[in-house]
């Protein structure tokens, strides 16, 4: 087992494809899926919709007549790793399909890789069937080729991303998401909850919802109502607690209307668990950032969310070394994490992306600045964590088990999202546990990051 790292980087986490099983003569399909969850969520439906038109999934190069890239292109340095996996796939295999937000820039890709086979953008899957198609025609077997009720995972059948939105309409100056991904679009409410149903019937104990930009859900259908299910995150979040899984949100923007998700933290109908990208504290920075909450008073609505929900977790990502930056703004942010205790913490050096209006900002920041505050920041951050879980040692709570070895299992509070926090783990007593159990420990020892624990007998 080994400790979730402090400076694990979402965007650059590769999901393991399963190679299920094929029949002889099948076409056969591998995947390289880099990015956020919401990339994820889009290489799990191209899979699912191969696996329906009879394709089988190869989890190697060797074993595939062609390979899927779902790309990144979130920042500079994830677009190179995307060039990287692109060329990879070109060498081990030869036949590649570019997809996912780099494949919005079409001439970017062939310019660096002139031999892919096809370019096309995030959650473009006609498009990517298409490629696939022409370049190995399906052969399906209505009476053999069956999919799981649940498609194709790339996470753990115990929990599972639940997208509820494509786009967004903010135009932050330091992101292209909005150029790539396009504009917020959401779900109808009750397509999401019918999906959520059909996951956790199937044996989901965990939906991690998910969008761009998750406060704002249902804006653009003017948070109406069809099927008797409202189209607005507070609905949503209700509608979502009574499927009996564990609900955790991601990626809430601090609009006002946030407050009204706390109380269904409190009552247990979602977890209490809020991911917001606050970003930074100095309102001069914010400004130069446009940020939609850059009037916003956080430290006051973090201090009204815990008055109803004290036990709540609050998880946020922030940017260092903004162009423009001075040393009594960075001790700002310093000065806010100190008294805003926040739970979990990431933080991003400053990267220039192309296409993005913050590069032509003047006075950026040098990057050994950069490399120096980043440091102080995790330093700060590291310490409050410390401190937190230290807090915890002696007190009971809630776990999920995500797998199980030879030396113990590895867990997660209710504190905790997969691949970006910590975990809880269970050296003695484990024996009997198998992921997705959902059992109840006593906390004995805590780390930086992770905690340690026994489960106690009902």
């Amino acid at each position: 087992m080994t400790q979730n790292p402090p400076d694990l980087r979402p965007d650059l986490a590769r999901p393991a494809i399963p190679d299920l099983p094929s029949r002889a003569g099948q076409p056969r399909i591998g995947m390289v899926s880099l990015g956020c969850p919401k990339a994820l969520v889009d290489a799990e439906r191209i899979l699912t919709r191969l696996r329906a038109e009879g394709y089988a999934i190869s989890s190697d190069y060797q074993g595939a007549e062609a390979v899927i890239v779902n790309t990144c292109g979130f920042l500079d340095s994830a677009k190179a790793e995307s060039l990287d996996a692109i060329g990879e796939a070109l060498t081990e295999n030869g036949r590649v399909i570019v997809t996912g937000c780099l494949g919005a820039e079409p001439d970017y890709v062939t310019g660096a890789h002139p031999s892919v086979l096809a370019v096309t953008g995030p959650h473009q899957y006609e498009q990517v069937l298409d490629a696939v198609h022409k370049t190995v025609p399906p052969a399906p077997d209505p009476f053999v080729d069956l999919l799981p009720p649940t498609g194709v995972k790339l996470t753990p059948r115990h929990y599972s991303y639940l997208k509820i939105s494509e786009g967004c309409n903010h135009k932050c100056r330091f992101c292209i998401i909005p150029d790539m991904r396009g504009r917020l679009v959401s779900r109808p409410a009750h397509a999401v909850l019918r999906e959520a149903e059909r996951l956790v019937a199937a044996g989901v104990k965990e939906l991690l919802v998910i969008s761009q930009d998750t406060s704002a859900y249902g804006l653009d259908l003017k948070h109406g109502e069809t099927q008797g299910h409202r189209a607005h995150i507070t609905d949503l979040a209700r509608d979502l607690g009574s499927v009996g899984a564990w609900v955790r949100l991601h990626y809430v923007y601090p609009y006002p209307h946030v407050r009204d998700l706390v109380p269904l933290m409190a009552e247990g109908l979602v977890l209490p668990y809020l991911d917001i990208p606050f970003q930074h504290a100095h309102p001069e920075t914010l400004k130069r950032m446009a940020r939609p909450a850059a009037a916003a008073k956080t430290l006051d609505e973090i201090a009204a969310w815990r008055a109803i929900c004290p036990e709540i977790t609050l998880r946020s990502t922030f940017i260092v070394g903004y162009p423009g930056e001075t040393e009594e703004e960075f001790q700002t942010l310093l000065d806010w994490l100190d008294e805003a205790q926040l739970d979990r913490v990431g933080c991003f050096r400053y990267e220039n992306v192309a296409g993005a209006r913050s590069n032509a900002l003047p006075h950026h920041v040098p990057e050994d600045v950069k490399e120096n505050r980043w440091q102080l920041f995790m330093e700060k951050a590291q310490a409050i964590s410390e401190a937190k879980l230290a807090a915890k040692v002696g007190s009971r709570t809630e776990v999920i088990v995500d797998s199980v070895d030879s030396e113990g299992a590895t867990c997660r509070t209710k504190a905790d999202a997969p691949e970006i926090d910590g975990n809880l783990f269970i050296d003695d007593g484990f024996e009997g546990l198998a992921p997705g159990d959902i059992v109840t420990v006593k906390i004995e020892e805590a780390s930086e990051y992770d905690l340690w624990g026994s489960p106690i007998s009902s």
